[in-house]
């Protein structure tokens, strides 16, 4: 990089390449963040960097609606003047950056015609003192699945977390919260700190006491109960929040997942909260367990719709292909756990999305395929206040705990072999 471009300019390329990668090449954000991030060597840079585009991406809508108003001709959606502009507004209008500093840093990206272009339109709306709604508004397409799947009360609620990066969610290995920790109990186990939060130094995090697990993500393995030396499978297990809490609640529990770097963070876990597990890194289609056990767990993998708070580039690179693709491969994957289980066991099905495809109806084509096993209900006193089982399952939706500072959306069905 030339010496005279502006400071900063670095991770305004990173934040391009990272838009390109999510927009253009349907990447996850966080698995991009390495190669868009590649010039930069300072830690704080990459998380400048992965700020810009998180914060484009939770925006984007607005941004373009913006764009647009102050062009005479609509610019392409894969045209570098508008990745630009995304990223310049950004940081003016909703990252506090100054004005000057957040123009000249991205006009070093950007040659020729498209140049003037970026600064003429940035400055006209900087003149014009344009401003983001203070609720983001959903992309298109999402907003009118999520309308159809749940109703516009639901839909709004999401937009509304949308404006925020969601709460601090801590889950404890006891009942005992360690003292120097303030924040809010939704449940037994649980304890909500303040948005932005810094989990380093953290009363109990070095002594193993808690991990990180947003309260939704928590209720599969809570909904298995006390484990009581019972053996039990977390499939798809990494990084291995769900694992801790089976270990902590008594199971005799294997953690299963093909990812060998994943399962490295579950070890890492393991390690420091001193919980034991047997971890076996395997493809849940290719492995099966030496004797059948008593409980399950099968969070599947899905289109994390669910998670679009902290993760928002799942609003604009997951389609309903990808959705349909992967609940087809959930129902295989429950199949074959299925056959795992002991008679009398429970199997707990999850899924973090907002899709009815990913959840209903997964879980009803395996009641209708399986007559070995009926549902098990959940029950109105297993779960926080505020929320409701329907028809027997849980389903977390946008607007929950809002007050509180949102969950994350998700899906759970327990069922239970005959």
């Amino acid at each position: 990089m030339s010496d005279n471009l502006p400071p900063g300019t670095a991770s305004r390329r990173a934040a391009l390449r990272l838009l390109d990668a999510v927009l253009r090449k349907g990447l996850p954000l966080e698995a991009a963040l390495d190669g868009a991030a590649r010039d930069l060597d300072r830690g704080d840079d990459r998380a400048f960097a992965h700020a810009m585009a998180a914060e484009t991406l939770r925006r984007l809508a607005d941004l373009d609606a913006l764009i647009d108003s102050a062009t005479k001709k609509r610019l392409p959606d894969d045209a570098k003047a508008r990745f630009a502009l995304r990223i310049a507004l950004v940081q003016a209008l909703a990252m506090a950056t100054p004005h000057h500093a957040a123009i000249s840093t991205v006009l070093s990206l950007v040659d020729g015609g498209p140049r003037r272009l970026v600064h003429g339109v940035f400055s006209a709306l900087m003149r014009r003192k344009a401003t983001l709604p203070e609720t983001p508004t959903l992309p298109p397409a999402v907003e009118a699945r999520w309308e159809q799947a749940w109703g516009s009360a639901v839909a709004r609620a999401a937009a509304r977390s949308l404006a925020v990066p969601p709460p601090l969610d801590l889950i404890f290995a006891a009942d005992r919260i360690p003292e120097g920790l303030e924040g809010v109990g939704l449940m037994p186990r649980h304890l909500r700190l303040a948005r932005g939060t810094a989990v380093a130094g953290l009363t109990g995090y070095g002594e193993g006491e808690w991990w990180v697990q947003d309260i939704s993500a928590s209720m599969p393995a809570r909904l298995l109960g006390e484990g009581k030396g019972r053996t039990a499978l977390d499939l798809c297990a990494a990084p291995g929040g769900k694992t801790m809490q089976l270990a902590s609640a008594g199971f005799d529990v294997t953690a299963v997942d093909a990812s060998e770097s994943r399962l490295a963070r579950l070890r890492e876990n393991l390690d420091r909260t001193r919980l034991k597990s047997e971890v076996e890194v395997a493809d849940v289609m290719q492995w099966q367990p030496p004797a059948p056990v008593e409980a399950i767990l099968l969070d599947a993998p899905c289109s994390a719709t669910g998670i679009f708070r902290r993760h928002p580039d799942v609003l604009h690179r997951v389609r309903p292909r990808a959705i349909a693709e992967l609940a087809e491969g959930q129902k295989a994957m429950l199949a074959r756990a299925a056959d795992w289980l002991k008679l009398g066991g429970t199997l707990v099905y999850s899924v973090c999305s907002l899709e009815p495809e990913e959840g209903e109806q997964v879980a009803r084509a395996f009641l209708a395929s399986r007559t070995d096993f009926a549902l098990d209900p959940v029950t109105l006193d297993e779960l926080p206040a505020g929320v409701r089982p329907n028809d027997g399952i849980l389903r977390i939706l946008p607007g929950a705990f809002e007050e509180q500072g949102g969950a994350d959306g998700f899906f759970v069905a327990r069922f239970r072999r005959k």
